[in-house]
């Protein structure tokens, strides 16, 4: 009996452990959102009805009737730029590439999943980016709908997130404004995505009023962009993406977030980021603005948990190709003769999680 107990101990003692239970941490989808004003990315055709003769080639701006048009431009530098600025095929594509490299620097080079996209003057050459320089990306067919700004710019998606329904954009409905003002400003593009999970999130991408308009100009575009979130499906989780062009000043003196955005949203750049001064710098008051801003809105029900929230770690500013930055660390607008830079707006990135385990 003893040898038995004894052999009995001997082979439990030298059988391996079982094996531990190794617990997997739980995965969770997620989302990348950026916002991109792209400043002028234009074709070199004539698109009728537009003002977009400063995005000639050289060769087609040797005429009396371009000389006059360009004349009556006020502003010098852009009087300058139309006169003598070659807009030419190889311009183009070098514009492609750099606006192409500051997207791909999102997630490992893949490029965010949205994209809001502004300043665009068509979807011919939006397509060519996305086919030709973000090909790797697999984005579905952009989204852009042509809008009534005179110079041809419009708001746009690049998106590898499958549609629910057809895009629409909201014309802006300012009242009481001069004609040649209502004719410098674009609509709201709105666009429903299909999320990881089968739920739907509603995106608008928006590029308000330049500084120069009235302020009451964006007031009205703020008031119609909150109208429309008001209007979605109870719960729907949505996000505003763009260039909201309120600057560090106007906000100071209007209250402009603290009057439209904070009561409905949350203002992404709000949440923190070390060293992160603004995506617009303007160098005459030395003084830089989050110009571009990402909106963000759960869409929790009364009583029950957004099914999708920001991430930790919610935003930041993608400014890490050396194309996009001037010795001076502000961004480096897109310049001829020489080709240099990308934009004079930074991107900026959200990420949005879904608060239930993928595996559930």
């Amino acid at each position: 009996m003893k040898k038995i107990v004894f052999l009995t101990a001997f082979l439990l003692a030298c059988s391996p452990a079982p094996p531990q239970t190794v617990e997997t941490p739980p995965q969770f989808h997620s989302v990348t959102i950026m916002t991109f004003n792209v400043e002028n990315l234009f074709d070199n055709k004539d698109d009728e009805g537009k003002n977009d003769r400063t995005y000639f080639a050289l060769s087609d701006k040797q005429t009396d009737e371009h000389e006059k048009a360009c004349a009556e431009i006020t502003v010098e530098r852009w009087r300058e730029e139309c006169l003598y600025w070659d807009w030419s095929d190889s311009i183009i594509g070098h514009k492609l590439s750099v606006v192409a490299r500051a997207i791909l620097q999102v997630d490992d080079g893949r490029g965010a999943d949205i994209i809001a996209l502004q300043e665009v003057e068509n979807i011919e050459i939006l397509e060519r980016l996305r086919t030709e320089y973000l090909a790797d990306a697999n984005y579905l067919p952009a989204v852009l709908i042509e809008g009534q700004d005179h110079r041809g710019i419009d708001v746009a998606f690049l998106t590898r997130l499958e549609l629910a329904g057809e895009p629409v954009l909201h014309k802006n409905p300012f009242s009481g404004f001069d004609a040649t003002k209502v004719a410098d400003t674009r609509g709201i593009l709105q666009a429903d995505f299909v999320l990881p999970d089968g739920s739907l999130l509603t995106g608008f991408a928006v590029h308000f009023p330049a500084p120069f308009l009235p302020t009451g100009m964006r007031d009205a575009a703020y008031v119609q962009l909150n109208q429309l979130k008001s209007d979605l499906p109870a719960g729907r989780p949505a996000f505003a993406a763009g260039d909201f062009n309120t600057t560090a000043n106007e906000d100071r003196e209007k209250r402009m977030l603290e009057r439209y955005a904070r009561p409905q949203w949350i203002v992404v750049h709000e949440l923190g980021c070390d060293g992160c001064k603004g995506t617009h710098y303007y160098a005459p008051g030395d003084d830089w603005s989050f110009l571009d801003m990402i909106l963000w809105s759960p869409g929790e029900l009364s009583g029950a948990q957004a099914t999708w929230k920001l991430h930790n770690n919610p935003y930041y500013v993608a400014n890490q190709s050396p194309d996009q930055v001037l010795e001076n660390g502000t961004p480096a607008r897109f310049s001829l003769p020489e080709g240099t830079g990308v934009s004079d707006h930074w991107p900026l990135v959200a990420t949005i999680q879904s608060t239930k385990n993928n595996a559930l």
